[in-house]
């Protein structure tokens, strides 16, 4: 499979300060691909950058085979985007606001049709169709826009905190529609503050931390090359984290202490590995 989104040296800066710095990654067709940082990592910008709303100051970036700058009405005909805010409009109903994306996306009154059934369907909406959306709860309203941004039938998705604000059952049920899409062949870029969505949902993972990606991999390979046990001890109202290659090794590490007074040993997970190399929490 080719690569679905190509960024090669790409750099925005703002007034002349530099918010994406030198960034070059791609996102295989078919990838569910998750995007870190902490605030102000220039997350937010690579996004608005991917899907045409920012230009780059530098670089190439492709999406879908087309140049976000030179070709960003192709581009958008083949990316659908769900972002955090809730972005659907509470004052029509859940059909009326699928019906005036889908005219906007020139679908024909059979295609529109057709299409906005499906989808309303697929995220379990049917029977909610003439209500206004102001009366939905949170977990509906993100479902929405979920069918809404996939009326066009685009090849990528872009999901920028998709389940932020939203209860555990809720989340656990639009993780479910977010695998079910990628399993049937779309691509997709997450962005989350939620570390068990990312272990849970990605296939790869890129870290960005100052603009710039400072990790690649999947978390299997993060886990191997910083270490799979790791040994926590508690200083004062703080802990401090030992990293080590195994397990066992972290085990050992304890064994051998005279006083194992506020120390504990586990498996890394993905949440250790950011801190180590950001050096601070996601939020």
């Amino acid at each position: 499979m080719g690569a679905a989104v190509v960024l090669e040296d790409v750099c925005k800066s703002f007034n002349q300060v530099p918010v994406v710095n030198h960034l070059s990654f791609e996102i295989a067709s078919g990838e569910m691909f998750g995007l870190l940082g902490p605030n102000g990592a220039g997350k937010s910008t690579t996004i608005r950058m991917l899907t045409t709303l920012t230009r780059p100051s530098q670089g190439k970036i492709t999406v879908a085979g087309y140049d976000v700058v030179r070709e960003a009405h192709r581009v958008k005909q083949h990316i659908g985007v769900v972002l955090q805010q809730t972005s659907v409009d509470m004052d029509l109903t859940v059909w009326e606001n699928m019906e005036f994306h889908a005219r906007l996306h020139h679908l024909s009154r059979s295609q529109r049709r057709s299409q906005i059934q499906q989808w309303l369907e697929y995220v379990e909406l049917v029977d909610r169709q003439d209500s206004l959306v102001k009366t939905l709860s949170g977990g509906m309203k993100r479902r929405l826009q979920i069918a809404r941004a996939l009326l066009h039938q685009p090849q990528i998705l872009f999901l920028d905190e998709p389940t932020v604000g939203l209860d555990p059952q809720t989340r656990r049920r639009l993780w479910e529609i977010i695998l079910d899409l990628n399993k049937q062949g779309m691509t997709m870029l997450l962005t989350t503050h939620y570390m068990d969505e990312v272990e849970f949902l990605c296939d790869r993972i890129g870290i960005v931390d100052g603009g710039k990606l400072i990790e690649l991999g999947t978390l299997s390979q993060f886990r191997q090359k910083h270490g799979e046990g790791l040994v926590m001890k508690q200083v004062g109202d703080r802990w401090e984290y030992l990293f080590f290659p195994t397990l066992t090794e972290a085990n050992t590490y304890l064994e051998a202490q005279p006083d194992k007074t506020g120390l504990m040993v586990r498996p890394s997970n993905l949440e250790d590995i950011f801190v180590e190399l950001t050096g601070r929490q996601l939020d």
